[in-house]
Protein backbone atom coordinates (compact mmCIF):
# COMPACT_ATOMS: atom_id res chain seq x y z
CA UNK A 1 0.00 0.00 0.00
CA UNK A 2 1.22 3.44 -0.75
CA UNK A 3 2.38 4.97 2.35
CA UNK A 4 1.15 8.20 1.96
CA UNK A 5 -2.45 6.72 2.31
CA UNK A 6 -1.64 4.55 4.95
CA UNK A 7 -0.94 8.18 6.83
CA UNK A 8 -3.67 9.19 5.53
CA UNK A 9 -5.96 6.05 6.67
CA UNK A 10 -4.41 6.48 10.59
CA UNK A 11 -5.09 10.10 10.63
CA UNK A 12 -9.02 9.08 9.79
CA UNK A 13 -8.40 6.47 12.64
CA UNK A 14 -7.24 8.85 15.22
CA UNK A 15 -10.26 11.02 14.41
CA UNK A 16 -12.49 8.33 14.45
CA UNK A 17 -11.20 7.28 18.03
CA UNK A 18 -11.30 10.63 19.57
CA UNK A 19 -14.64 11.98 18.01
CA UNK A 20 -16.85 8.52 18.94
CA UNK A 21 -14.57 7.85 22.21
CA UNK A 22 -12.67 10.96 23.15
CA UNK A 23 -9.63 8.93 23.41
CA UNK A 24 -6.87 11.20 21.78
CA UNK A 25 -3.98 9.52 20.09
CA UNK A 26 -2.90 12.46 17.88
CA UNK A 27 0.35 13.65 20.11
CA UNK A 28 1.52 9.56 19.83
CA UNK A 29 5.08 9.25 18.13
CA UNK A 30 3.73 8.79 14.21
CA UNK A 31 5.84 5.91 13.65
CA UNK A 32 5.24 4.07 16.88
CA UNK A 33 1.39 4.52 16.71
CA UNK A 34 1.19 3.25 12.59
CA UNK A 35 3.27 0.19 14.09
CA UNK A 36 0.61 -0.24 16.26
CA UNK A 37 -2.41 0.18 14.38
CA UNK A 38 -1.46 -1.61 11.76
CA UNK A 39 -0.40 -5.02 14.25
CA UNK A 40 -4.41 -4.09 15.01
CA UNK A 41 -5.15 -4.54 11.43
CA UNK A 42 -3.53 -7.93 10.73
CA UNK A 43 -5.14 -9.19 14.45
CA UNK A 44 -8.36 -7.76 13.58
CA UNK A 45 -8.66 -9.13 10.26
CA UNK A 46 -9.39 -5.88 9.14
CA UNK A 47 -7.67 -5.97 6.06
CA UNK A 48 -7.35 -2.63 6.01
CA UNK A 49 -6.75 1.04 8.24
CA UNK A 50 -10.45 2.01 6.80
CA UNK A 51 -11.85 -1.19 8.13
CA UNK A 52 -10.42 -1.01 11.68
CA UNK A 53 -11.62 2.59 11.31
CA UNK A 54 -15.46 1.29 10.18
CA UNK A 55 -15.60 -1.21 13.27
CA UNK A 56 -14.19 2.04 15.73
CA UNK A 57 -17.61 3.75 14.83
CA UNK A 58 -20.13 1.18 14.49
CA UNK A 59 -19.09 -1.68 17.21
CA UNK A 60 -18.74 0.11 20.62
CA UNK A 61 -17.71 -3.45 22.49
CA UNK A 62 -14.47 -3.29 20.26
CA UNK A 63 -13.19 -0.26 21.82
CA UNK A 64 -11.40 -2.44 24.49
CA UNK A 65 -9.60 -4.61 21.77
CA UNK A 66 -8.16 -1.32 20.03
CA UNK A 67 -7.29 0.43 23.38
CA UNK A 68 -5.66 -3.10 24.41
CA UNK A 69 -3.87 -2.96 20.74
CA UNK A 70 -2.26 0.65 21.00
CA UNK A 71 -1.11 0.58 24.72
CA UNK A 72 2.02 -0.95 25.40
CA UNK A 73 1.83 -3.03 28.52
CA UNK A 74 4.68 -4.83 28.19
CA UNK A 75 7.46 -4.91 31.17
CA UNK A 76 8.66 -7.36 34.01
CA UNK A 77 9.16 -7.49 37.35
CA UNK A 78 12.12 -4.94 38.82
CA UNK A 79 12.67 -4.19 34.84
CA UNK A 80 16.14 -2.34 35.04
CA UNK A 81 16.54 -3.55 38.49
CA UNK A 82 19.90 -0.86 39.33
CA UNK A 83 16.69 1.74 38.95
CA UNK A 84 14.88 -0.76 42.21
CA UNK A 85 18.36 -0.65 43.88
CA UNK A 86 19.14 3.00 43.39
CA UNK A 87 14.76 3.93 44.69
CA UNK A 88 15.93 1.83 47.39
CA UNK A 89 19.25 3.09 48.74
CA UNK A 90 19.13 6.79 47.54
CA UNK A 91 15.13 7.55 47.59
CA UNK A 92 13.54 5.66 50.33
CA UNK A 93 15.65 7.36 53.23
CA UNK A 94 14.17 9.98 52.11
CA UNK A 95 10.79 9.06 51.99
CA UNK A 96 11.05 7.49 55.22
CA UNK A 97 10.71 11.41 56.75
CA UNK A 98 7.25 11.49 55.79
CA UNK A 99 4.50 9.89 57.95
CA UNK A 100 2.31 8.84 54.91
CA UNK A 101 4.44 8.83 51.54
CA UNK A 102 2.06 8.70 48.32
CA UNK A 103 3.37 7.14 45.03
CA UNK A 104 2.05 7.54 41.79
CA UNK A 105 2.96 4.90 39.45
CA UNK A 106 1.53 6.23 35.83
CA UNK A 107 1.07 4.10 33.15
CA UNK A 108 1.01 0.91 35.00
CA UNK A 109 0.22 -2.05 32.45
CA UNK A 110 -0.44 -4.90 34.05
CA UNK A 111 1.35 -4.14 37.08
CA UNK A 112 4.67 -5.55 37.69
CA UNK A 113 6.57 -2.65 38.64
CA UNK A 114 3.35 -1.41 41.32
CA UNK A 115 3.99 -4.77 43.03
CA UNK A 116 8.47 -4.51 42.84
CA UNK A 117 7.92 -1.37 44.30
CA UNK A 118 5.48 -3.10 47.22
CA UNK A 119 8.12 -5.54 48.00
CA UNK A 120 10.66 -3.42 48.44
CA UNK A 121 8.80 -0.76 50.23
CA UNK A 122 7.74 -3.97 52.57
CA UNK A 123 11.21 -4.72 53.21
CA UNK A 124 12.40 -1.20 53.73
CA UNK A 125 9.37 -1.11 56.79
CA UNK A 126 7.25 1.82 54.74
CA UNK A 127 4.98 0.18 53.33
CA UNK A 128 2.46 0.39 55.75
CA UNK A 129 2.51 4.10 55.85
CA UNK A 130 2.31 4.08 52.00
CA UNK A 131 -0.45 4.35 49.44
CA UNK A 132 0.59 3.29 46.03
CA UNK A 133 -1.36 4.71 43.18
CA UNK A 134 -1.68 2.66 40.05
CA UNK A 135 -3.05 4.36 37.27
CA UNK A 136 -3.46 3.23 32.96
CA UNK A 137 -5.88 4.21 30.60
CA UNK A 138 -6.72 0.72 29.65
CA UNK A 139 -9.51 -0.95 31.60
CA UNK A 140 -7.81 -4.38 30.42
CA UNK A 141 -4.57 -3.68 31.56
CA UNK A 142 -6.06 -2.17 35.34
CA UNK A 143 -8.17 -5.61 35.40
CA UNK A 144 -4.78 -7.77 34.26
CA UNK A 145 -2.69 -5.90 37.38
CA UNK A 146 -5.25 -5.96 39.93
CA UNK A 147 -5.39 -10.18 39.60
CA UNK A 148 -1.65 -10.21 40.06
CA UNK A 149 -1.25 -13.32 38.14
CA UNK A 150 1.23 -13.93 35.48
CA UNK A 151 3.05 -16.58 33.52
CA UNK A 152 5.07 -18.72 35.70
CA UNK A 153 7.98 -19.23 32.65
CA UNK A 154 8.86 -15.23 33.93
CA UNK A 155 9.66 -16.14 37.38
CA UNK A 156 13.07 -17.42 36.84
CA UNK A 157 13.77 -13.93 35.39
CA UNK A 158 11.94 -11.71 37.69
CA UNK A 159 14.04 -13.85 40.74
CA UNK A 160 16.99 -12.54 39.46
CA UNK A 161 15.84 -9.16 38.70
CA UNK A 162 14.38 -9.08 42.67
CA UNK A 163 18.02 -10.02 43.58
CA UNK A 164 20.04 -7.61 41.85
CA UNK A 165 17.70 -4.83 43.09
CA UNK A 166 18.61 -5.79 46.58
CA UNK A 167 15.70 -7.84 47.58
CA UNK A 168 16.47 -9.42 50.86
CA UNK A 169 14.35 -12.43 51.17
CA UNK A 170 13.88 -14.88 47.74
CA UNK A 171 10.71 -13.67 45.12
CA UNK A 172 8.85 -17.14 45.92
CA UNK A 173 8.53 -15.69 48.85
CA UNK A 174 5.51 -13.10 47.28
CA UNK A 175 4.01 -15.89 44.87
CA UNK A 176 1.70 -18.81 44.73
CA UNK A 177 2.35 -21.23 42.00
CA UNK A 178 -0.06 -23.06 40.43
CA UNK A 179 -0.90 -24.79 36.59
CA UNK A 180 2.06 -22.89 35.54
CA UNK A 181 1.29 -19.24 36.43
CA UNK A 182 1.76 -17.26 39.56
CA UNK A 183 -0.08 -15.03 41.57
CA UNK A 184 1.11 -12.60 43.67
CA UNK A 185 0.52 -12.19 47.72
CA UNK A 186 -2.65 -10.18 48.19
CA UNK A 187 -1.01 -8.78 50.78
CA UNK A 188 0.92 -7.02 48.06
CA UNK A 189 -2.37 -4.90 46.90
CA UNK A 190 -3.34 -3.38 50.31
CA UNK A 191 -2.24 0.04 49.99
CA UNK A 192 -2.31 -0.16 45.87
CA UNK A 193 -5.09 1.42 44.86
CA UNK A 194 -5.95 0.67 40.75
CA UNK A 195 -7.86 3.79 38.96
CA UNK A 196 -8.34 4.85 35.19
CA UNK A 197 -6.09 7.67 33.98
CA UNK A 198 -5.05 9.25 30.54
CA UNK A 199 -1.82 11.09 30.69
CA UNK A 200 -3.10 12.53 27.58
CA UNK A 201 -6.52 14.56 28.36
CA UNK A 202 -6.96 14.17 32.55
CA UNK A 203 -4.94 16.61 35.24
CA UNK A 204 -2.92 16.20 38.54
CA UNK A 205 -3.93 12.81 40.12
CA UNK A 206 -2.93 13.06 43.72
CA UNK A 207 -0.21 15.12 45.51
CA UNK A 208 2.66 12.42 45.56
CA UNK A 209 6.01 11.87 46.85
CA UNK A 210 7.21 9.70 44.25
CA UNK A 211 6.20 9.31 40.63
CA UNK A 212 7.21 6.39 38.64
CA UNK A 213 6.38 6.67 34.78
CA UNK A 214 9.14 4.52 32.96
CA UNK A 215 9.07 3.32 29.11
CA UNK A 216 6.08 5.74 28.48
CA UNK A 217 7.33 8.92 27.26
CA UNK A 218 8.87 7.63 24.38
CA UNK A 219 5.42 7.28 22.98
CA UNK A 220 4.50 10.23 22.93
CA UNK A 221 5.52 13.71 20.73
CA UNK A 222 7.50 16.02 22.18
CA UNK A 223 4.52 18.34 22.68
CA UNK A 224 2.66 15.55 24.40
CA UNK A 225 6.15 14.72 26.93
CA UNK A 226 6.25 18.18 27.69
CA UNK A 227 2.43 18.51 28.74
CA UNK A 228 2.76 15.22 30.59
CA UNK A 229 6.23 16.04 32.50
CA UNK A 230 4.36 19.08 33.37
CA UNK A 231 1.52 17.23 35.31
CA UNK A 232 4.28 15.27 36.72
CA UNK A 233 5.86 18.23 38.23
CA UNK A 234 2.29 19.86 38.98
CA UNK A 235 1.78 16.68 41.08
CA UNK A 236 5.04 16.22 42.87
CA UNK A 237 5.11 17.11 46.45
CA UNK A 238 8.50 20.61 46.84
CA UNK A 239 11.43 17.90 46.84
CA UNK A 240 9.31 15.00 45.42
CA UNK A 241 10.81 12.50 42.77
CA UNK A 242 10.39 11.40 39.65
CA UNK A 243 11.34 8.09 37.94
CA UNK A 244 11.21 7.71 33.91
CA UNK A 245 12.39 5.05 32.01
CA UNK A 246 16.18 4.16 31.37
CA UNK A 247 15.60 5.58 27.95
CA UNK A 248 13.86 8.70 28.89
CA UNK A 249 14.97 12.08 29.84
CA UNK A 250 14.21 15.10 31.35
CA UNK A 251 17.47 16.83 28.85
CA UNK A 252 15.70 18.55 26.58
CA UNK A 253 12.42 19.33 28.18
CA UNK A 254 10.99 22.96 29.46
CA UNK A 255 10.32 21.14 33.07
CA UNK A 256 14.04 20.30 33.26
CA UNK A 257 14.90 23.42 34.72
CA UNK A 258 12.18 22.69 37.83
CA UNK A 259 14.12 18.93 38.51
CA UNK A 260 17.95 18.26 40.08
CA UNK A 261 19.31 14.92 39.35
CA UNK A 262 19.36 12.30 41.46
CA UNK A 263 20.96 9.47 39.28
CA UNK A 264 21.00 11.15 35.78
CA UNK A 265 21.80 7.94 34.52
CA UNK A 266 18.86 5.94 35.61
CA UNK A 267 16.31 8.69 35.20
CA UNK A 268 15.86 10.01 38.70
CA UNK A 269 15.08 13.24 39.58
CA UNK A 270 13.91 15.55 42.36
CA UNK A 271 11.93 18.09 42.46
CA UNK A 272 13.63 21.61 42.94
CA UNK A 273 16.28 23.57 40.82
CA UNK A 274 19.67 23.19 41.04
CA UNK A 275 20.09 26.71 42.34
CA UNK A 276 17.12 26.52 44.65
CA UNK A 277 18.15 23.31 46.40
CA UNK A 278 15.37 21.01 47.40
CA UNK A 279 15.97 20.15 50.97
Amino acid sequence: MDHALEDIEVDLFVRALKLRHGYDFSQYAPASLKRRVLQLVHSQHTGTISGLTHRVLHEPAFLPEVLEGLSVPVSEMFRDPEVFRALREQVFPVLASYPQINIWQAGCAHGQEVYSLAILLEEAGLYERTQIYATDFNEAALRHAQEGIYPAREAQLWSRNYLAAGGSHTLADYYSARYELIKLDQRLRRHVIFANHNLVTDEVFCEAHLVLCRNVLIYFSDPLQDRTLALFRDSLVRGGYLCLGTRESLDFAPSAIDFTPVNSALRIYRLGSRSEGVD
